[in-house]
């Protein structure tokens, strides 16, 4: 069986307010790093799908973030496989 990874990207989109970005924003320009903005943060999913069929992993991938890795309301998704 042949193993696909993937990743999947997960951002807030644009408009929706991102606190924790913000207070990253504000933490690195306290630690002295000028000309920092607009931080935006999200969260990175890596995972290893045993599959043959790319198109198929793909597909279960995308079902995957629309029912629980992002909140399709509020946040955009991207997939990549290797």
């Amino acid at each position: 069986m042949t193993v696909i990874n993937a990743r999947v990207t997960v951002t807030l989109k644009n408009g929706v307010l991102d606190p924790q970005g913000k207070a990253i924003e504000g933490a690195l320009g306290a630690l002295g790093f000028d000309g920092i903005g607009h931080v935006r943060q999200g969260k990175v999913f890596d995972l290893q799908i045993e599959t043959t069929d790319k198109a198929r992993a793909e597909t279960d991938l995308k079902a995957m973030c629309e029912k629980l890795l992002a909140n399709t309301v509020i946040e955009n998704y991207s997939i990549s496989l290797s």
